[in-house]
């Protein structure tokens, strides 16, 4: 079976991901020096900017990812390439002990083992990179979204409002 990397439903998964504590971390904002809404609108948009400069994150864009882990194509035949490699030698030593079938059908079996567990491992290394590469970028954006968090604040509580 081939699996393959798909990027588009890997970023929407780190961005579901991503959104989902984003928004429990959405700021509270309340305009401790009576400022109008039209001037709570006008200092958000002028912090948002400010942050967004600042961090070099922009929370309204779609994360960017870096290149995830290659994956290689499905070598086909591990089981059987290995069975017939396998009794092929098996034949050989055989030849020499006498028996050649049966040298050839206890190495099938061997190589047939052998192919198998080697495809089976590298289908576990490659899973276990794309999981480390998806917690990777991940844990990049939310760092990024708490650095832009804490300058909006920041720029906010500036401006004469209680933020929390």
């Amino acid at each position: 079976m081939k699996t393959s990397l798909n990027l588009p439903a890997t970023l929407a998964l780190i961005a579901a991901a991503t959104l989902q504590s984003a928004a429990a971390a959405d700021l509270m904002i309340y305009p401790a020096k009576g400022q109008s809404a039209e001037q709570q609108e006008k200092d958000k948009f002028e912090c948002y900017s400010w942050a967004k400069q600042q961090t070099g994150f922009d929370p309204m864009q779609m994360p960017a990812t870096s290149t995830p882990p290659p994956q290689t194509e499905a070598k086909k035949g591990g089981v059987g390439r290995g069975a017939l490699r396998g009794a092929l030698g098996g034949a050989l030593v055989g030849a020499v002990a006498g028996d050649t079938k049966k040298g050839a059908k206890i190495g099938a079996v061997g190589g047939g083992v052998v192919g198998g567990v080697r495809r089976s491992d590298q289908k576990r290394q490659e899973e276990h990179a794309r999981q480390q590469w998806e917690q990777r970028e991940t844990s990049q954006y939310m760092n990024n979204r708490q650095s832009y968090n804490r300058a909006y604040g920041a720029c906010l509580e500036g401006r004469g409002y209680s933020v929390k």
